[in-house]
């Protein structure tokens, strides 16, 4: 795919009409990262197309990811596979029961020979963070992410220490109903721009996988995948993300959606002020991968189930019934009337 410095001009079909558009933004170099980021990950990945266009996703949005499945559906080998798509730094930190906040953020250790306290850095000081398991550590070592994932900084002994750009958290996790795992708390979850639930592959995957892994004959997964958009790359192309336009109409479209959360009777809690925000910027972030420099309410449907679901609880009653927020969302959604 070749840069285009002149203004792009898209083809859109709408009610059986097709229309063309000049692009305020020139997204040719972003799209073309987006491709070649999918080509890597596709090396290893079978399937999994709607993860990686949410991880994607969430990179341009400036957001953090929590990804849930079982064990064994490559959670935590996407999230390192999509760390080597970037000249980045990276960092894995595995959450267990008996991690200590300091084990994440860094302590404060005396020097003998300065004679005064120095502070070493923990690993969550680095531009792509994988939490592996977070739901195996208790409820004060998640705690200890709080400010560093809102903020993008740590304070420590009255100390304040920035985080470097770009900062992206990917966090996987089994599903609660697994033994040895804490639920997360609602402050936690609320800080996660997307929930990405993974299911189990299909049989033709299934088959695709093993075949891919015996052909490696014992090589390393990750010795394939090459580095392929840098930090400043990213820094540049979140700068176009933020400049895509969105309609009076859709702001209220959004609006309407995160308020009738709320109000609904099969939701316990509704979503806050902060998913609004949150679906804005992911539906943004997919007008960019699209080569649009304008939303439309198809971004804005594709973004919600994943912006909202982690965010809100479902009724007890419901929840005995098995209803999940993600079909409490998708009905909701197709309630509220799409702009036209």
């Amino acid at each position: 795919m070749e840069e285009n410095n002149t203004p792009q001009t898209e083809t859109t079909e709408a009610n059986g009409n097709s229309f063309q558009f000049e692009s305020r933004l020139d997204l040719s170099k972003l799209q073309e990262s987006v491709y070649l980021i999918k080509q890597e990950l596709g090396k290893v990945l079978v399937g999994q197309k709607n993860m990686v266009d949410l991880l994607i996703a969430s990179l341009l949005a400036d957001g953090h990811s929590l990804i849930e499945g079982v064990p064994g559906v490559a959670k935590t080998i996407t999230a390192k596979l999509l760390s080597r798509c970037m000249n980045i730094g990276f960092s894995r930190i595995q959450f267990t029961p008996d991690l200590m906040p300091s084990d994440i953020l860094g302590t404060s250790v005396f020097d003998m020979k300065k004679s005064e306290f120095e502070f070493k850095k923990g690993p969550i000081f680095s531009n792509m963070i994988l939490i592996d398991e977070i739901n195996r550590a208790p409820a004060k070592t998640q705690a200890a992410l709080f400010e560093v994932m809102e903020e993008k900084q740590v304070t420590i002994d009255g100390h304040t220490y920035k985080m470097d750009e770009p900062f992206l958290v990917l966090a996987t996790q089994n599903p609660v109903e697994q033994e040895g795992t804490y639920r997360l708390p609602e402050a936690q979850l609320d800080r996660f721009l997307f929930k990405i639930t993974i299911d189990y592959p299909n049989a033709e995957e299934e088959l695709e996988i093993i075949s891919r892994e015996h052909q490696l004959e014992g090589n390393k997964k990750t010795e394939q995948i090459n580095g392929v958009i840098s930090a400043s790359e990213i820094k540049e192309f979140r700068s176009l993300v933020n400049q895509i336009k969105v309609e009076n109409n859709l702001l209220k479209y959004i609006a309407d959606i995160v308020i009738n959360t709320r109000s609904n009777a099969y939701l316990y809690l509704g979503a806050s002020p902060r998913a609004s925000i949150a679906i804005l910027k992911a539906s943004k972030a997919f007008a960019a991968i699209n080569g649009r420099d304008f939303v439309t309410p198809e971004d804005i449907k594709k973004v919600t189930v994943p912006v909202l679901q982690h965010r809100v609880i479902v009724t007890p009653e419901r929840e005995m019934e098995g209803i999940t927020s993600q079909q409490i969302i998708e009905q909701l959604v197709e309630s509220v009337e799409i702009p036209r």
